[in-house]
């Protein structure tokens, strides 16, 4: 999101959040695979498990509905929570499973080190860290007792910690926000782990203003995400390296103290992997600011 009509507001949101993995190198690549849900399933954990061997029905859809608070200390410092609920699926070889519970919950702060928002050039910048809390499930498994991955578990059951800028720039009705941010990962009471990631989402957009109370904020959206993937007791595996670029586009309406917001993105590049490759993610939400 770019330099809203609410910077310095608190407020608390509702996200939902669509993540969907299919097709192997050389397949298609379906944001919505045929059998795959994009709202949350009922749980199913009757199927067996099998190792992916190529077929192109295979997927994995991730999903998140999510409660996120903001609350400012003073004009410079805000402090925000996200408690998650998450919903995970996975289809291999015709076998299909799903999961749901309440995810992890990250704590973070951030501080205003540039906030230069009253003339028609605007500027932002802002440093921060956080935290992720073991809070989620991290034991499930099928009818037949066989335990779920990783990252099929509604919680990676790891304290992580990560730090994170974010830049944003408006001149007039153009803008521009960028987000980088570097996780360290722990690991879990069965020495798993996920290899330290990074993420970068930038955000270029157009400010229509309607009237008194409503303003309109189309977007251009690019996400690169890079991790050396799944780790057991100190080494890395090679499961689920994550090193892909995508791209698409957003909507944020502002009307009075509410906004909506959504946006789509789909695979631009992405490493070689043995695994369903990233066929793009969806998200929804809506803010009351106060």
């Amino acid at each position: 999101m770019g330099i809203t009509p609410y910077y310095n507001r608190n407020s608390i949101s509702l996200l939902y959040r669509y993540r969907s993995f299919n097709g192997y190198d050389g397949q298609s690549h379906s944001l919505f695979p045929s059998g795959g849900s994009f709202f949350i399933p009922a749980r199913s954990q009757d199927s067996p498990l099998t190792n992916h061997a190529g077929n192109p029905n295979d997927y994995e859809l991730y999903r998140s509905l999510e409660i996120r608070g903001k609350y400012f200390i003073n004009s410079k410092l805000e402090i925000n929570a996200i408690l998650p609920y998450v919903s995970n699926s996975e289809r291999y070889n015709g076998y299909t499973s799903s999961i749901s519970n309440m995810g992890d919950v990250n704590l973070y702060a951030g501080y205003h080190v540039v906030q230069k928002l009253e003339d028609d050039f605007k500027q932002q910048l802002i440093a921060g860290a956080g935290i992720k809390l073991p809070t989620g499930k991290n034991d499930f498994k099928n009818t037949a007792g066989i335990r779920y991955s990783s990252l099929m578990q509604a919680g990676t059951g790891s304290t992580d910690g990560f730090v994170y800028l974010n830049y944003m720039v408006g001149l007039g009705k153009f803008g521009a926000s960028l987000n980088t941010s570097y996780k360290v990962n722990g690991t879990n009471s069965r020495d798993e782990g996920i290899a330290n990631s990074t993420t970068s989402f930038l955000n270029i957009f157009y400010v229509q203003r309607i009237g008194k109370d409503v303003q309109i904020m189309p977007s251009a959206q690019f996400f690169y995400e890079y991790s050396g993937g799944e780790k057991y007791k100190g080494q890395k595996t090679g499961e689920h390296v994550m090193n892909n670029l995508m791209g698409g586009a957003g909507i944020d309406i502002f009307y009075k103290n509410m906004s909506l917001n959504a946006g789509l993105q789909k695979n631009i590049w992405e490493a070689e992997t043995d695994h369903p490759m990233s066929a793009g993610k969806v998200y929804v939400g809506i803010s009351y600011n106060f």
